[in-house]
């Protein structure tokens, strides 16, 4: 290898947590070299069709060495996704025959499991058989150099310690701080949760070209992704990467685990004691208590109703600010805004679900939606018709409720007090600029889902818009589509997988085995469905 060819130690660092080299870094950078030479003298044409020599080559090499590192100093990334995995499926990992399989090893499964997610973490849009001869050739070639180093290589002992945490560690930004280290900086998640990072803050950096409270928006794009961006390995949170990483048996782990979701908006300042900060969340009239411990302007909040834009947390029972602040005069314009916008208040759905039984009402809106449909769950529409079946469906369904004139004024006049006007004219969409033609899917776990542009993934004697020749690609749409719902991809699989002709090949096989695994590949911030029902004018 020319020595112009060569990676570099920034290359191999670019992917630590930390930037200053250490002893042991030397050893894997030349293990990232010697993947790299061994590849370029052996591996197929169609291996660099897919990983660009010029673009991500050395990086993929670095991805691997990364992971033999990993194995070596028991930093614990790789073997907690088979952990987890394994918890899941019962089976080390998607795609391989594991009947030899070397716990705490390097394994060649994992080196050609390794090749297809990088490769596709690259291309989210890309169909790549896991079993390619291109794929299983590479890892048999990278094998050969690790197995010649497994029983020599150091441990890097300070990237050890990078991801480790105090087994009673009580402060949130500490546990915060360890949860962005392993989103943000380290190998397994750096092609996936970080370059979300970079390509966000390069969109950020794009739009305010002017440099006032350009940190402030970087700041809080970072805090936004930690506690809200999903994996695409498992569609799993950084809290719980962290606590399985750690040992899911350590108190911290247990904290790291019920660790809230983030709520950020609009927040009016209700006073404070010597212990918390009282606010209340102008869109909800929901109120908090944030801990002091975690807010140093308190000396900025100089009367009542200050309206604060601020993002927080509950950590081991105590809410704490996370994220970027502002401070505003009240404005009831924006009290206004904020009451009726949906936006805002179903920031705090999750607390809502915690005490009103949510289900109960998705079941009885199922059952009439049912009714209504002539007994189908899913209903194919030209786009112009897509309002109107919802509006005649919503009218439906409270007829069925059976209330009084009384009850229905009665609700009216509480969710009027919340600050509620209903506006009818912001729930249409025109839906024909779209497509000819869409679905509407009852899910049984969100309610009410619109789709576009699929209808002929569904082979149905009730689909008028089923076309043969879209057949595939319509279906890829709803597989990797981030906007549409597993309820609905496994609806389509099990009421038409004998008539998809997707399934009729043997990745289509392969496919269909790890189907829930891919769709928490490709749907990782949907692959949770929740409930789309903001409720307003509750009673105390």
């Amino acid at each position: 290898m020319k020595k112009s060819d060569k990676i570099f130690i920034n290359e191999w660092l670019s992917i630590k947590p930390y930037k200053k080299q250490v002893k042991t870094d030397y050893y894997y950078l030349k293990l990232s070299n010697d993947i790299k030479s061994i590849l370029e003298k052996n591996a197929s044409d169609e291996f660099f069709k897919y990983i660009d020599k010029q673009i991500d080559f050395d990086a993929f090499c670095c991805f691997i060495a990364s992971y033999f590192e990993d194995i070596i100093s028991n930093t614990n990334i790789w073997n907690s996704f088979i952990k987890l995995h394994t918890r899941i499926y019962n089976k080390k990992l998607p795609f391989y025959n594991v009947d030899e399989y070397f716990d705490n090893e390097i394994n060649q499964q994992d080196v050609a499991f390794l090749i297809w997610y990088f490769i596709n973490g690259y291309d989210d849009d890309l169909f790549l058989n896991p079993n390619s001869d291109f794929i299983l050739q590479a890892s048999t070639l990278i094998m050969t150099i690790l197995e010649k180093e497994f029983e020599y290589a150091p441990e890097n002992e300070f990237l050890y310690s990078f991801y480790q945490l105090n087994d009673n560690e009580n402060d949130f930004y500490i546990a915060r701080n360890y949860i962005d280290k392993i989103l943000f900086q380290s190998y397994l998640f750096f092609y996936d949760t970080n370059m979300r990072l970079y390509e966000s803050n390069a969109e950020i950096l794009e739009k305010k070209k002017n440099k006032e409270h350009l940190l402030m928006f970087l700041n809080e794009n970072r805090d936004s992704l930690l506690h809200k961006s999903s994996t695409k390995l498992l569609a799993l949170k950084g809290n719980v990467w962290a606590a399985e990483i750690l040992g899911n048996k350590k108190p911290v782990s247990v904290d790291l685990l019920q660790m809230s979701p983030k709520i950020t908006g609009l927040f009016l300042y209700k006073g404070h004691d010597s212990k918390d900060i009282f606010i209340e969340h102008i869109a909800s009239g929901k109120k908090f208590n944030m801990t002091k411990k975690s807010y140093d302007n308190i000396h900025l909040l100089k009367e009542i109703d200050l309206i604060m834009f601020i993002g927080i947390v509950k950590w081991r029972d105590e809410w704490w600010f996370s994220g970027v602040n502002s401070i505003s005069p009240y404005d009831p314009d924006i009290i206004l805004d904020e009451k009726n916008s949906i936006a805002s208040r179903s920031q705090v759905n999750f607390i809502d679900y915690q005490t009103t039984d949510i289900n109960d009402y998705l079941n009885k809106q199922f059952n009439v939606f049912l009714k209504y449909n002539k007994g189908q769950q899913i209903a194919f529409l030209h786009s112009d018709k897509i309002n109107e079946f919802i509006r005649k469906y919503v009218e439906f369904f409270n007829k069925s409720l059976n209330l009084s004139d009384k009850e229905i004024e009665e609700a009216l006049q509480r969710a009027r007090k919340d600050g509620f006007l209903e506006n009818d004219d912001n729930q249409k969409f025109d839906f024909k600029h779209n497509s000819e033609s869409g679905l509407v899917f009852f899910n049984p776990i969100s309610g009410i889902e619109i789709a576009m542009n699929i209808n002929s993934a569904f082979p149905m004697e009730n689909n008028p818009f089923y076309n043969l020749k879209d057949s595939i690609e319509d279906f890829e749409a709803l597989l990797m589509s981030d906007s549409l719902s597993k309820e609905l991809l496994m609806f389509c699989i099990e009421t038409c997988k004998d008539k998809l002709i997707f399934f009729n090949d043997n990745i289509g096989e392969i496919y269909i085995e790890n189907i829930d695994f891919l769709s928490r590949f490709w749907k990782k911030e949907s692959y949770y469905s929740k409930p789309s029902i903001t409720l307003t004018g509750l009673q105390d």
